[in-house]
């Protein structure tokens, strides 16, 4: 792409999602090639501030913030809200931290359920040490569900579990936010994007589990708390995730490209 801009003269877009910044750190042979096409491109856009920082090495000028968006006539709040369910969505792995999430179920007081919604690599370690801590009977392992399901599984819960790592965005929080299911995450990553502390969900000190634990519990514990995080987060997602949202973002960012490449 990066050589059919130059020869065709049409300016270049590229956007990073995560995992490809991510394999970099693990393959740094590949920063090269990276950084050739970074500093080629018009625009380089990045789903999250967290994403952006780390893109900016590679770039010619400074990435911009634009994230992906929701499908937010499909996620919707419902009535049907059980107060002793919290909800896990992510691959079984330790950078979406599933075990954290476990570890954090089993310190709480309450006999809380946690539904886990997909599969990965971790899973049957994950099924081993539910059973270690004495939480097994209080998991229910979904496995992969359809896109369409997941909108009554997120409406359903208290609140969405989220002890992601360097995650690029964690649009999964966003769709819990407009099913109006508070997400309870790691300040980290691209999270600190999508979630503000105690206005549209909780966020606490990676790997503290204890942390994660105790504000997952004030917010099942505390209708009234759900309530307002749940409504602020909605309204907070609609604005920034909609698609009509992220289209007017990423139409302004093509024009200017363009308008650049014009001078």
């Amino acid at each position: 792409a990066s050589t059919a801009s130059r020869l065709s003269r049409v300016p270049l877009v590229t956007t990073s999602h995560g995992s490809d910044l991510r394999l970099l750190r693990q393959k740094p042979a590949a920063r090269p090639l990276a950084r050739y096409v970074f500093q080629r491109s018009a625009r380089v856009t990045c789903v999250s501030s967290w994403l952006a920082a780390q893109a900016a090495p590679l770039c010619r000028t400074a990435p911009v913030v634009a994230p992906m968006p929701v499908a937010t006539s499909l996620f919707g709040p419902t009535s049907d809200r059980d107060a002793n369910r919290i909800v896990f969505v992510g691959r079984l792995s330790a950078q979406k931290g599933i075990e954290t999430a476990i570890r954090a179920l089993a310190s709480m007081k309450r006999s809380i359920v946690l539904d886990v919604i997909g599969d990965g690599p971790d899973r049957a370690a994950s099924m081993e040490l539910a059973a270690q801590l004495g939480v097994a009977d209080r998991i229910l392992w979904r496995g992969h569900v359809k896109h369409g399901e997941l909108p009554q599984l997120l409406s359903r819960a208290s609140a969405l579990i989220a002890p992601f790592i360097d995650e690029g965005l964690g649009l999964v929080a966003a769709e819990a936010q407009l099913c109006e299911t508070p997400p309870v995450g790691f300040a980290s990553g691209g999270l600190l994007d999508v979630i503000e502390n105690d206005v549209t969900g909780a966020l606490v000190a990676p790997g503290n589990v204890a942390a994660l634990a105790l504000a997952v519990e004030r917010i099942v514990e505390d209708s009234a708390l759900r309530e307002r995080l749940g409504q602020a987060g909605r309204v907070a997602a609609l604005a920034r995730f909609s698609p009509e949202s992220v289209a007017e973002r990423y139409a302004g960012i093509y024009r200017d490209a363009v308008s650049d490449d014009a001078k």
